[in-house]
């Protein structure tokens, strides 16, 4: 038997957890554990191998990770994602830049560094575009005022959390509110 940790790429969501898991159990393979971005996983290997689960990841818009800054990189976005998502983000920026200092292990500098130069992204503009889409739906599920969502996402002000919204998406939040109760919410970051 055979036992791995296969490092995933773009598996950014729970619900991708949950469809991973399943597919792999209907290929016969134990799945040992699930978390975002790494499947550990048992099998026998004369019965698979890893370009078996190559055409399922596909499927799925998932890739394996080999390089060790890809992983570096993946593990980047997982941590910004529990940080954003999860955590409230009730931290001031000096504190993000720690939790990413001790989850990953790394300087600051060398994470947003290699950030930067595999993303073609600086990670601050990460954190702010994963920021907006947890605004989006605070908004959407409309349990909190701007007013406690800009407390939330640590903005200092609702005018602050309102600019980069509009900067971002191009719209204001009002204007976003509208969208969604009509249904015609379509655009892109810029």
């Amino acid at each position: 038997m055979i036992t791995e940790l296969l490092h995933i790429k773009n598996m950014t969501c729970y619900c991708g957890k949950v469809i991973l898991r399943e597919k792999l159990e209907e290929l016969g393979v134990e799945v040992l554990s699930v978390a975002l971005g790494r499947v550990k996983i048992r099998y026998e290997d004369e019965q698979f191998s890893k370009d078996d689960f190559l055409p399922i990841l596909h499927h799925y818009g998932f890739d394996l990770i080999d390089d060790a800054d890809d992983k570096v990189v993946a593990d980047i976005k997982i941590a910004v994602l529990e940080l954003v998502f999860h955590l409230n983000n009730v931290n001031s920026i000096v504190r993000k830049s720690e939790y990413l200092v001790e989850k990953l292990g790394h300087s600051y500098q060398y994470l947003s560094k290699l950030f930067s130069q595999k993303e073609n992204m600086t990670l601050e503009r990460y954190i702010i575009l994963q920021k907006i889409e947890r605004i989006k739906q605070l908004i959407d599920n409309n349990e909190h005022t701007l007013s406690e969502i800009s407390y939330m996402m640590d903005y200092s002000s609702v005018q602050y959390l309102s600019n980069q919204f509009k900067q971002i998406t191009g719209l204001t939040v009002s204007q976003y509110k509208v969208a969604i109760e009509n249904g015609s919410v379509s655009f892109d970051a810029k």
